[in-house]
C-alpha cells in the first residue's frame, strides 16, 4: 500500500510539471498565432477545440457532467470572467505589448483574489498576505513605471484586466458555494466562455478568419486547443484531487517561469532590469498567498 500512494504522489506530481508546460507553452503558442490571426478567431478555435477535449476526457474518465438545478447562471458567470473575458483581454494584451510582460502582470491574479476575497467574503487579512499585497504593489510599480515614460501602454490595461477577470470569477465561484464537480464545472465553464466569445467574434469582427494561414499558426492554434486548454485544465483537476494545496499551488507557480523563459528563448524577448525585479517581486507575492498551510487552491492557474 505504501508503494501505491509513493507511485501515485509522483504521478501527480509528474501531471504538475505537465501542466506548468502546457500552460506557460500556452502563451506561446498563442502569441505565434497572433501574428496572421486575431485574439476573437484564436479563441474561437482554440476554446471550441478545447471544450470538444475537455469533456472527451471528462467522459472517458466517467466523471458526472450534471450541472444541479440552479447552478447554470453561476457557471455562466464564470465563464464570461474565466474563459470570454480572460482569453480575449489576453490575447490583446499579446498583441499591444511583451508576452513576458502580460505574463507578470496577469499572475499578480492571486493577490488581487486575496483582496476581494477580504471585501466579499470576509476572509481574514492576516500578516501573510498584507506582506503579499505590498510585495504584488512594489513588483507592479517598479515594472511598469519605466513604461509609462511614453504614455499609458495599452497592455498594461489589458494584462490587468486579465488578472481582475480570473480575480472576480475565482471569488464568484467561492462565494456561489456551488456544488458542480470541479471537472465538470471546467467543462461548462468553457462551453459558456466560447459562446460570449462566438457572440463578440460576430460583433466584431463577424465569423472567424482563419485561412489562409501558415504551418506554424496551425500548429499553434491545436497546441492552444488541446493542450493549453483543454488537457491542461484536466491535469489541473487531477492534481487537485491527488496532491495536497500546497504542492498543487506551487505547481501553478511554475507556469510564469515557464511562460517568460520560453518568452525570451522563443520569442527573442529580453527582459529589463526593472522586469526581472518586478517579476521576482510578484512571484514571492503570489508564492506568499498560495504556498500558506492549511489552504486549498481549486482556482485555474492559466
Amino acid at each position: 500500500m505504501p508503494h501505491t500512494k509513493a507511485g501515485a504522489a509522483g504521478t501527480a506530481r509528474l501531471l504538475v510539471i505537465l501542466l506548468a508546460f502546457a500552460w506557460g507553452l500556452n502563451w506561446i503558442a498563442a502569441a505565434v498565432a497572433l501574428r496572421e490571426i486575431s485574439p476573437w478567431s484564436l479563441r474561437v478555435v482554440g476554446s471550441g477545440i478545447g471544450a470538444v477535449t475537455l469533456f472527451t476526457a471528462a467522459v472517458l474518465t466517467q466523471h458526472r457532467l450534471r450541472v444541479p438545478r440552479g447552478e447554470y447562471l453561476h457557471v455562466m458567470i464564470a465563464g464570461f470572467f474565466n474563459v470570454a473575458a480572460f482569453q480575449i483581454l489576453s490575447g490583446f494584451a499579446q498583441l499591444s505589448g511583451a508576452t513576458s510582460r502580460a505574463i507578470i502582470i496577469t499572475y499578480s491574479m492571486p493577490i488581487w483574489t486575496v483582496m476581494l476575497s477580504t471585501l466579499v467574503l470576509g476572509e481574514r487579512l492576516n500578516r501573510i498576505r498584507v506582506l503579499a499585497f505590498g510585495l504584488c504593489v512594489v513588483g507592479l510599480t517598479i515594472l511598469l513605471w519605466p513604461l509609462f515614460a511614453n504614455g499609458f501602454p495599452l497592455f498594461v490595461l489589458y494584462s490587468l484586466g486579465c488578472a481582475l477577470s480570473w480575480c472576480v470569477a475565482t471569488v464568484y465561484v467561492k462565494w456561489a458555494q456551488m456544488h458542480l464537480e470541479p471537472l465538470a464545472n471546467a467543462a461548462w465553464q468553457l462551453v459558456f466562455g466560447l459562446l460570449f466569445i462566438a457572440a463578440g467574434s460576430f460583433a466584431f469582427e463577424g465569423h472567424p478568419h482563419l485561412w489562409p494561414i501558415s504551418r506554424d499558426t496551425i500548429f499553434a492554434i491545436l497546441f492552444v486547443g488541446l493542450f493549453g486548454v483543454g488537457l491542461a485544465h484536466f491535469l489541473w483537476w487531477a492534481i487537485v484531487g491527488r496532491l495536497p494545496a500546497i504542492t498543487a499551488s506551487l505547481g501553478s507557480l511554475i507556469v510564469p517561469v515557464v511562460g517568460v523563459t520560453a518568452s525570451a528563448i522563443y520569442l527573442g524577448e529580453r527582459l529589463t532590469t526593472a522586469d526581472i525585479i518586478g517579476f521576482v517581486l510578484i512571484f514571492a507575492a503570489a508564492s506568499c498567498v498560495l504556498l500558506q498551510p492549511n489552504v486549498k487552491h481549486t482556482e485555474m492557474s492559466e
